[in-house]
C-alpha cells in the first residue's frame, strides 16, 4: 500500500495559518484604533472605517500568501519528514506575519508623526495669525 502524508500536512497546515493569521490580526487592529484616532484627529467613524480597510487587506494578503505557499513539493512518506516539512512551512509563514506586523505598525507610527506634525503647524499659522 502506497501512502503518502501530503494530505495530512495540508490538514494540518490550513487550520494553523488561518489562526495564527486571525490572532495576528485581530490583535494588531484591536490595538490600533487607538493610532488611528489619534491620526484621524477623534474622528471615530473615519478612524474605525480606515482600521476595518487595513485589517481586510491584512487578512487578504497574509492568507493569500498561506494558500499560494501551501503547496508540498515531494511526496512525505515519514511522520519524520512530515513535521519536518510543516516546521519549514509554518515557521517561514511566521516569519513573514512577523514583518507584515512590523510593517503595519511602521505605518501606523509614521501616520501618527504626520498627524502630530500637521496639527503642530495648524497651531504654528493659529499663532501666526492671531
Amino acid at each position: 500500500m502506497n501512502t503518502n502524508l501530503n494530505f495530512t500536512a495540508y490538514l494540518i497546515y490550513l487550520p494553523l495559518v488561518i489562526v495564527l493569521t486571525w490572532y495576528v490580526a485581530y490583535t494588531l487592529f484591536k490595538h490600533s484604533q487607538v493610532f488611528m484616532n489619534d491620526i484621524f484627529s477623534g474622528k471615530e467613524a473615519i478612524a474605525k472605517a480606515t482600521n476595518r480597510l487595513m485589517e481586510t487587506g491584512f487578512y487578504l494578503l497574509n492568507l493569500g500568501y498561506a494558500f499560494m505557499i501551501m503547496e508540498v513539493y515531494t511526496t512525505i512518506q515519514t511522520k519524520q519528514s512530515l513535521l519536518e516539512i510543516l516546521s519549514n512551512k509554518i515557521g517561514g509563514f511566521c516569519i513573514y506575519l512577523g514583518i507584515m506586523l512590523f510593517f503595519n505598525l511602521y505605518l501606523f507610527f509614521r501616520g501618527r508623526r504626520k498627524a502630530r506634525e500637521r496639527a503642530r503647524l495648524l497651531q504654528v499659522n493659529a499663532a501666526e495669525l492671531k
